[in-house]
């Protein structure tokens, strides 16, 4: 007779951030309630030949703080951010990484692209000087898992490890599949979530040929990212980490932990539609909906808040509206959406990090967060967007969505722990 496998319930116990604000889930966190765009002109490249000459940098960024400067300068910009994440979610969580039973703390850090300042930087050196000029730490920069296997040196986790590429779902994935791990009994504690730096020459030539970025907005950044509004032209490229610690109840309430929420619900959908296009009726991205809210053992009428993927882009904002719509039917227009992309950029396959925090602090505050710069209504997207201005909220239930090239959907959903 087969063994029953004990189901654990899994809570946030700490956050961990860098973005534009600065390092720190209290910045983050003020500058999101207050609606504060951290969106600007991009200053670590000369951007006049530019279509889009915005961003949201983390210029402030100072790897030295979180790890040995010899070896921040071995890594990736993105690698650098997932340590500063994870040691300040640790510090965030109480939690002492020395006391963990190290074959049971795990680490899964997504990034949608990885070390793209390493793919340039080192593409130049090889033009210019030959093969002997490359970096013998070139392909360990580059790789997009070697943020979680460097986390996991850094605090001596010994677990699951593996680092996910799911593009603009990286993130939000890499949660799903750490909630999976500890729901499951094959971890006690991971670090999750994602991290990413493309504010980079080539991230923007490449992005910018494809047309998905903002251009109208350049003379006055702070308004240029617009989820669901009417005058959207694309997305504004951001950058940095999010990165939760999730445990066990059991153990969080072992130590005292202070505990932010309950994760309830994940799922993994595809639209196989088109590589960058959402599939424009959602049956994939409503289905993950529909998933997450039974595995919660919740109906759509219990959902308080979506932090929705909101790119600003035309097509993403339409069909993701028109997937929520379907997916909750009536209860969806009850209920708050918003996307904090207007404030922080599109922060790719750290996107799901930063905004499973969203979700995690407006449950533990009873705070919506706005839509900033929403200021003609779209006839297609015809949802409650918490316009430009936060809203004091009970939130029980949040979901969190977020959609990568290829037509990957990743949803989250959190409860407040009862």
């Amino acid at each position: 007779m087969s063994e029953v496998r004990q189901t654990n319930r899994v809570v946030i116990t700490g956050i961990g951030t860098v973005t534009s604000y600065g390092d720190g889930v209290d910045t983050f966190w003020k500058n999101i309630v207050a609606g504060q765009s951290g969106i600007a002109k991009v200053q670590s490249f000369d951007v006049s030949d530019y279509p889009s000459k915005i961003g949201a940098e983390a210029l402030h960024f100072d790897a030295g703080q979180y790890m040995d400067p010899k070896e921040a300068r071995r890594n990736d910009r993105y690698t650098q951010f997932a340590v500063a994440a994870s040691r300040m979610a640790l510090k965030d969580a109480a939690l002492d990484p020395a006391t963990l039973d190290a074959d049971r703390f795990g680490v899964l850090i997504g990034s949608g692209i990885g070390g793209m300042i390493t793919i340039q930087t080192q593409s130049r050196r090889l033009y210019d000087g030959g093969p002997r000029k490359v970096s013998p730490f070139m392909i360990p920069s580059l790789i997009a898992n070697i943020a979680s296997g460097v986390v996991a040196i850094e605090v001596g986790a010994r677990g699951p490890n593996y680092g996910i590429v799911s593009a603009c779902a990286s993130g939000t994935h890499s949660i799903g599949e750490a909630y999976q791990k500890i729901r499951d009994g094959d971890a006690d504690t991971i670090l999750a979530g994602g991290s990413e730096a493309a504010i980079t020459e080539l991230g923007y030539a490449g992005f910018c040929s494809m047309k998905a970025m903002s251009t109208s907005y350049n003379d006055t950044p702070e308004t240029a990212s617009r989820p669901f509004d009417k005058g959207r032209d694309g997305f504004i490229m951001g950058e940095g980490a999010g990165v939760l610690v999730m445990e066990t109840l059991e153990n969080a309430q072992a130590r005292g932990a202070t505990i932010y929420c309950e994760i309830a619900g994940y799922s993994a959908t595809c639209d196989a539609f088109h590589i960058t296009s959402p599939d424009p009726e959602g049956k994939a991205l409503g289905e993950a909906m529909k998933n997450v809210i039974k595995e919660a053992g919740i109906t759509a009428n219990d959902v308080s808040y979506i932090n929705a993927h909101g790119t600003s882009t035309p097509y993403n904002d339409k069909f993701e509206t028109s997937a929520i719509k379907k997916a909750l039917g009536e209860a969806a227009h009850n209920l708050a959406v918003s996307s904090t992309k207007g404030m922080t950029g599109h922060l790719l396959g750290a996107a799901g990090g930063i905004e499973s925090a969203v979700c995690a602090l407006a449950i533990r505050d009873g705070k919506i967060p706005p839509t900033i710069n929403y200021d003609e209504p779209d006839p297609d997207c015809d949802l409650d967007y918490v316009p430009n201005k936060a809203r004091p909220s009970d939130v029980e239930v949040a979901i969190c969505n977020n959609l990568g090239f290829g037509g990957h959907n990743a949803t989250l959903l959190f409860k407040k722990l009862k």
